[in-house]
Order: structure tokens, then C-alpha cells, then sequence
């Protein structure tokens, strides 16, 4: 007589290190997936591989030299972090810039925003295996990395804000060139627009790639076009109003499905958008001196604190400024986007296929150096800390 028997089946879970130097990745990070065949049943993001001591700087220089320190936050949105930095500033000298300073501010940041979509939606299109649309697109985000650079007169590192306004202005001449080139991407723009929604092998690859509901994106506290792509409408340009936002019209661009063709398509209507918002403000650019005189500006700060937010091309990005009343900073708390969409977003590659994974990480616009935290154990109290690792040249007692 023979026993019936039970076969038991054991899952084998794979664990596969994406990282931290990949093709897929254009800055270290290490997604380490565990999988079960090809499907993907969790994923650890472990960072740390990037410290450059950007906030421990800003302690050790002047609150004017820190202008420029934290413009190398980030190369692609250099004039959004010395903006965001620069406002708070403002704010404890109790400083409002002209309006046309303030103009021209917001023609600087959608600048960077074109650009910086541009250069993802490119990186998507390599990600999905279309190298001919990566290299038109990068083609044509040099026109307007050249605005940006007529603006000013730099393409990357501008080093355009400063305390009360801005340090060049912008005549007749310079304004029709760069409406001239924004002009003619944007008709460059539609095309590629048309060939995201059409294209086979684009929306095989990228539909479905990735969902976040709405829920978990507000559960998980994530920002920018990740957070638009899901259905919620959070903008800190229309919320926070700074600058002249609270003049220029523009509407907050949202999707629903959450995947990462969701929110390559938020980024194609914010590329119509800031395109809008350019041409708005080179015909509408109030009169006025934008340039102030950095030799009236006070050299020793007051006693306080202050906060500023500004939308960085990838979502919400934060400045806390502490001031002992001297000319340097006591703290300089930076909190990026990045940080939130990338450390928060390991739920998103659960249940997906293995090849997925850099299309999904790809979706999220990663900025990693900008992002870094490291957990620290205090062995004598038992005690974690999370700290960002810019701090770990030392914390303040």
C-alpha cells in the first residue's frame, strides 16, 4: 500500500543587485531586488555611495558664498536650489525683490524645467531600447540649454540669484532670441509627444510599468511629477506662490493611472506649460532695475529662522536656514525631492518584471547625489540616527 504524499512547493527568491554602478543608473545607488523567476517580490534602496559635505560647507562659509555652494547641489537644477536658498535669505532680512527681478527668477527656473524633462523623457526613451529619440531629444534640450546660457550666460551653473533680485539683466535683443528658440522646441516638442502616445514599443514598455495609486502616493509622501502622475494635485508654484507665479498663469498638470507613462505624459503637458510661461513673461516683463547693489547688502544676518519651497523639475524641494546673527549660517537643512521619490518608492517595483525596474526608476527622474541619508548607530545609547550624509563632517551640539 502506498502513502499518498503531499508535494510542498518552495519559492526560490533570487536576490539581484541593480547597482550601484549600472548602465541603467547615471549616479550610484544599489537597488537590491529579491525575485521569485522574473518577477520582482521586494526591493531594499540603499544609498550612501555619494558625499560631498554640501550643508557642512554652508556652516563653514559666509551666507553669501553659500549662495553658489548650494547652486552645485544639483547641475541640472542649479537656478531652483540657489533660488530656494536665496528667498530664505530673504525672508530673515525681510528683502522683496522688484518685479521684474522676480520675472525674470521664474524665466530662469522654466528654463530649467524644460530642459530637465527633456533630458528624463530622453533617459526613458533610452531606457525603453529607442537610442534615436534619446539623441533628438538631447539634440534639441541644447536649445535650450543655449536660453538658458542668453539669460545668464551660463548653460549649466548660472549663479543667477542673488539677495533682492538677480545679477544680469535682459534686453530687446537677448529677449527675441530666446523666444526664437523656445518657439521652435516647442514645435520639436509636439513631435515627440506624438511619438510617445503612438509608438509601439514605447507604451509596451511603459504602461503599466510601475502604478502607484493615489492613495500610496500620498501615503508614501511623494512629490513632483511622481505624485502628479498619480492623480494628485500638488504644486508648490501654485500653492506657495513665490515669485511671480501669483501673476504668471499656468495650470497644474495632472494623470491618473500612475505609471511611468502616466508621468512621462505629466512632463510632456509641463514642457507646454513652462513653454507658455516663457513666452508670457518675455511679453509681459514688468519695467525696472532687477539688479541690486551687493554693496548695500547687510554683511551680518539677524538672529532667526526661515523656510522656503520652491518646485524643482522633479517636485518639492525645501530650504531651512538657521541664523546666529552673524555672517554665516548656523544650519543649512536642505531637503530634496529626490529624497522622498527614491527612499519611498520600493513598493512600486513589487510584482513587476525584472527588466522593468530601470524603466520604473527611470519614471522617478532620480537625482542621487542631492538625496543621500545614512542611518548612524550610537553604540553606548543604543540610539539610530538618520541623518543626511552632507552632515557627516559634524553635527552641531
Amino acid at each position: 500500500m502506498v502513502e499518498a504524499t503531499h508535494l510542498i512547493e518552495i519559492p526560490l527568491t533570487v536576490e539581484i543587485p541593480v547597482g550601484p554602478q549600472h548602465p541603467a543608473l547615471h549616479e550610484p545607488l544599489l537597488l537590491k531586488l529579491h525575485a521569485d523567476g522574473e518577477r520582482v517580490i521586494k526591493v531594499d534602496v540603499i544609498t550612501g555611495y555619494n558625499h560631498r559635505g554640501i550643508e557642512k560647507l554652508a556652516e563653514k562659509n559666509t551666507f553669501y558664498r553659500d549662495i553658489f555652494i548650494v547652486g552645485r547641489v544639483c547641475g541640472i537644477c542649479n537656478a531652483v536650489h540657489a533660488n530656494c536658498y536665496v528667498r530664505a535669505l530673504e525672508y530673515l532680512l525681510d528683502v522683496d525683490p522688484p518685479p521684474r527681478a522676480k520675472y525674470l527668477r521664474v524665466l530662469a527656473m522654466e528654463l530649467e524645467r524644460l530642459h530637465s524633462h527633456m533630458l528624463i523623457l530622453a533617459v526613458n526613451a533610452e531606457l525603453a531600447g529607442y537610442e534615436t529619440l534619446f539623441m533628438y531629444l538631447m539634440k534639441d534640450r541644447e536649445y535650450i540649454m543655449k536660453a538658458k546660457e542668453i539669460l545668464t550666460g551660463q548653460r549649466v551653473l548660472a549663479d543667477y540669484m542673488m539677495v533682492g533680485g538677480v545679477r544680469r539683466d535682459i534686453d530687446e535683443v537677448k529677449k527675441s532670441r530666446i523666444l526664437d528658440i523656445v518657439q521652435r522646441v516647442e514645435e520639436r516638442v509636439k513631435y515627440y509627444h506624438k511619438v510617445f502616445r503612438e509608438d509601439a514599443t514605447i507604451n509596451k514598455r511603459l504602461r503599466d510599468a510601475g502604478r502607484i495609486k493615489q492613495a500610496d502616493a500620498l501615503a508614501y509622501s511623494l512629490v513632483g511629477p511622481v505624485a502628479r502622475g498619480s492623480g494628485v494635485k500638488t504644486d508648490a508654484r501654485a500653492h506657495d506662490k513665490y515669485d511671480a507665479y501669483n501673476e504668471i498663469p499656468f495650470n497644474v498638470i495632472t494623470e491618473d493611472y500612475g505609471d511611468s507613462y502616466a508621468r512621462a505624459m505629466v512632463r510632456f503637458g509641463e514642457l507646454y506649460e513652462s513653454a507658455n510661461m516663457v513666452k508670457y513673461i518675455l511679453t509681459h516683463l514688468p519695467q525696472g532695475n532687477p539688479v541690486p547693489d551687493e554693496r548695500k547688502l547687510p554683511r551680518r544676518f539677524p538672529e532667526g529662522e526661515s523656510y522656503a519651497i520652491v518646485e524643482a523639475p522633479r517636485g518639492e524641494l525645501t530650504y531651512y536656514v538657521s541664523s546666529s546673527g552673524g555672517d554665516k549660517p548656523y544650519r543649512v537643512k536642505i531637503r530634496t525631492p529626490s529624497l522622498n521619490n527614491i527612499v519611498n518608492s520600493a513598493f512600486a517595483y513589487v510584482d513587476q518584471m525584472i527588466a522593468d525596474v530601470p524603466i520604473i526608476l527611470g519614471s522617478f527622474d532620480p537625482c542621487i547625489s542631492c538625496m543621500e541619508r545614512a542611518v548612524i548607530t550610537d553604540l553606548r545609547r543604543g540610539v539610530k540616527y538618520q541623518i543626511p550624509l552632507k552632515m557627516l563632517g559634524g553635527v552641531k551640539k
